[in-house]
């Protein structure tokens, strides 16, 4: 069984939340089985571990998971992007609007990241792609070598990578819906 479809046997869709319309990929399903949490990091560190990578940014907050399993097993810093008003340093910060939210704003601190950084983005989920952007502007803030993205689950039908795909970035999903 590929990795693929073990994510996919496992993942839980809510249907119908946070509203109307809306299906939740839930990747906690995921987190509560260790063979998977290590099939995801073993993944990972094979797609990005001679990158040169030197930061991994994680997005909250189940960016924070996975993300900082593999900045550990990279042997790198993690930098968190947090909602708005939950970091006590000073932020960049970037608005942006997701499928279900018409505004939103994400920060991270603006010492986190340095122009010799190569920084690997993380998400669970690469929806709308407006996370994903905000995220790719905070980063780019700190004038760092090169950015790479990556999430676990891609919705296609979203256009999510459409949106990513004006910045020069590489990015890579574990799995597309």
């Amino acid at each position: 069984m590929s990795i693929q479809e073990v994510l996919k046997a496992e993942l839980r869709v809510v249907p119908d939340f946070p509203k109307p319309g809306i299906q939740f990929y839930d990747v906690t399903t995921l987190m509560l089985q260790p063979h998977i949490n290590c099939l995801i990091n073993d993944y990972l560190y094979s797609r990005y571990g001679g990158l040169g990578i030197t930061k991994v940014v994680g997005i909250e907050s189940r960016g924070f998971i996975y993300g900082a399993m593999l900045a550990k097993t990279l042997n790198v810093g993690f930098v968190p992007i947090r909602k708005s008003g939950k970091l006590p340093y000073l932020t960049f910060q970037e608005s942006y609007s997701k499928e279900y939210d018409p505004k939103d704003a994400i920060q991270m601190h603006v010492d986190a990241l340095s122009q010799s950084d190569v920084v690997l983005i993380h998400d669970d989920v690469l929806a709308t792609g407006g996370t994903m952007e905000a995220a790719i502007k905070l980063v780019r803030k700190s004038n760092v070598l090169k950015t790479y993205c990556n999430a676990l689950i891609e919705i296609k039908e979203l256009n999510g990578k459409q949106v990513i795909s004006k910045y020069d970035t590489d990015f890579h999903s574990m799995m597309q819906l």
